[in-house]
């Protein structure tokens, strides 16, 4: 059974930056959907009685099983989305995190621009990660319900690009919404935590 965890924060701690009718929308309706679904079509299945991630790696090798991938990758990324945010959040990370992001891309703003750039020109609905991958850290852009479990990365942080994130407080502006995703509202201390212990990481659902 996948189950709905309510938000872990209130659902007016990221206004104005997001306010609580998107997250009320949003988690109570679009999250609570994806689980609903995902339970039904897994009932009877070789999925029954899997961890949600086992469930989204397994389904994601049998194209037969899309629709079980897709509600239950969605379920998934919700969740993790949820916790990359933060009352209070935004800003620059610290310690390990900042120093390989130094590393890794040559500076805080070049990340940022990265980050942005790959939200901001992701076709249609999606997602932006931030991700470990072989000791490195990069930022993956996936479609739909796509996710770094399938790609063998860890991930750190993630932003929604799906429209249902942001269309009430931003309509059709994408590159504003994640530019302050990413300076007020990243909970970069839950991204720290996933490199510190990458073997949670895929746990935070």
């Amino acid at each position: 059974m996948i189950e709905l965890p309510p938000l872990p924060y209130p659902k007016d701690a990221l206004a104005p930056h997001i306010s609580a009718d998107t997250l009320s929308f949003h988690h109570d309706k679009h999250h609570k959907t994806y689980v609903e679904t995902a339970n039904k079509l897994i009932v009877g299945t070789e999925y029954e009685k899997l961890p949600l991630e086992q469930i989204i790696t397994r389904a994601a090798k049998n194209a037969e099983h899309k629709k079980i991938f897709n509600n239950a990758a969605q379920a998934w990324n919700h969740n993790f989305y949820w916790h990359s945010m933060a009352p209070n959040g935004g800003g620059q990370p610290q310690g390990d995190l900042a120093k390989k992001i130094e590393a890794d891309f040559g500076g805080f703003d070049k990340f940022r621009e990265t980050f942005l750039a790959a939200g901001a020109g992701q076709f249609g609905s999606g997602w932006v990660w931030l991700t470990l991958a072989n000791g490195k850290l990069k930022v993956l852009a996936t479609a739909n319900a796509d996710n770094p479990l399938t790609h063998g990365e860890v991930p750190l942080i993630v932003s929604d690009v799906w429209e249902h994130a942001y269309y009430l407080d931003y309509q059709n502006r994408r590159p504003d919404y994640l530019a302050t995703f990413f300076d007020k509202v990243a909970n970069w201390k839950f991204a720290a935590e996933n490199l510190a212990h990458p073997e949670n990481a895929t746990k935070a659902a």
